[in-house]
């Protein structure tokens, strides 16, 4: 006898309403986004605090992790799910008859101190409980082992744009804390930049001023386009992506087998990664001020989108970059087992 028995391929699920049941809950999960994208285009900015732009980056990490699954699903439960979607989808068509009024008539009664925060967080609640409720029903209690990263981003996100409502600025003093390092490592940087690499200042060596000086949480930059002055605030310093971060990176590892110990290396290599991706925006930031505008609408156009241009493609990219090491650590010792035929 050889050995060399052909293995019968796993049987592929059956198709529910004719496609392949993973792109079958996927489209289910994602209905009332696309129904917000096609209804309220407008609403989906990038910015972090001012629109829906997140919820195309639940749509892609429910994706990223539903289709292709072979998980069996009924057709009872999928059913289940678009009467929960079509609730969803409901809840967003009836926002701009009263109820997302209701919402923000609301705010003063919580002492809301943004009122924009407020109404959007609403929002990514409804969105976020949709999700996790359907997971639930489609693949029971442990289904954040199989798809939990699109709804804990939503989570995260709805989290963040409470502490923004209900603490903005520099009243949360715990998350502030971090702003004055970020800012001082910006100012050493943009200084270096200036003196080694190319002028990024005004030239003008009766009155060396250098480009940039910082203290506590302002920011003063002198460039080759005027003075620019900011005042720098917990979210603007990605305080938001990091938390984002330690939630969405947790659940992944959460449903990865591997060592303890591997997972905790991960984690705190991303968190590096993280705190670098948000220094680079800082820089990136200054640097705009200084060598291309000083015009407060075209950096505020820039500052909206900065943080999450940066921040999702590196994590997307660092899970890639995990899964992949991981995959290739599991067929090596595949490989080394004694019992590979």
């Amino acid at each position: 006898m050889s050995g060399d028995a052909t293995v019968p391929k796993a049987a592929s699920p059956p198709a529910i309403f004719g496609v392949h049941p993973s792109i079958a809950v996927t489209l289910a999960l994602i209905a009332p986004i696309i129904f917000t994208m096609a209804a309220y285009p407008d609403t989906f900015s990038l910015s972090w605090n001012e629109g829906r732009g997140g919820f195309i980056f639940a749509m892609a990490f429910i994706a990223a992790e539903l289709i292709g699954i072979r998980q069996p699903v009924s057709k009872a439960k999928v059913a289940v799910v678009l009467a929960l979607a079509a609730a969803t989808i409901a809840y967003f068509a009836a926002l701009p008859f009263g109820l997302r009024q209701s919402i923000q008539d609301a705010a003063p009664l919580y002492n809301v101190e943004l009122e924009l925060s407020w109404v959007w967080m609403w929002d990514f609640i409804v969105m976020a409980l949709f999700i996790g409720a359907s997971l639930a029903v489609l693949f029971g209690r442990r289904w954040y082992k199989i798809a939990p990263a699109g709804a804990i981003y939503l989570a995260g996100s709805a989290v963040i744009l409470a502490l923004d409502a209900f603490f903005p600025y520099d009243t949360l003093g715990p998350l502030q804390v971090i702003v004055p390092v970020y800012l001082q490592i910006d100012q050493a940087v943009i200084n270096f930049i200036d003196a080694n690499i190319t002028n990024v200042g005004p030239a003008n060596p009766d009155n060396p001023v250098p480009p940039a000086s910082a203290r506590g949480n302002l920011l003063v930059l002198n460039g080759l386009k005027g003075p620019f002055a900011l005042q720098v605030f917990w979210p603007s310093a990605g305080v938001h992506s990091m938390i984002i971060y330690t939630l969405v990176m947790l659940a992944f590892l959460l449903k990865m087998e591997m060592p303890l110990k591997r997972k905790m290396i991960y984690f705190v290599i991303g968190t590096f990664g993280t705190v670098a991706v948000n220094v680079v925006r800082i820089i990136s930031l200054s640097l705009y001020a200084l060598v291309v505008t000083t015009k407060v609408s075209e950096w505020e156009a820039f500052h909206s989108v900065a943080g999450e241009i940066m921040f999702l493609p590196w994590l997307a990219i660092y899970i890639g970059i995990v899964m992949y090491a991981e995959g290739k650590r599991m067929r090596r010792l595949k490989q080394a087992s004694p019992s590979a035929a």
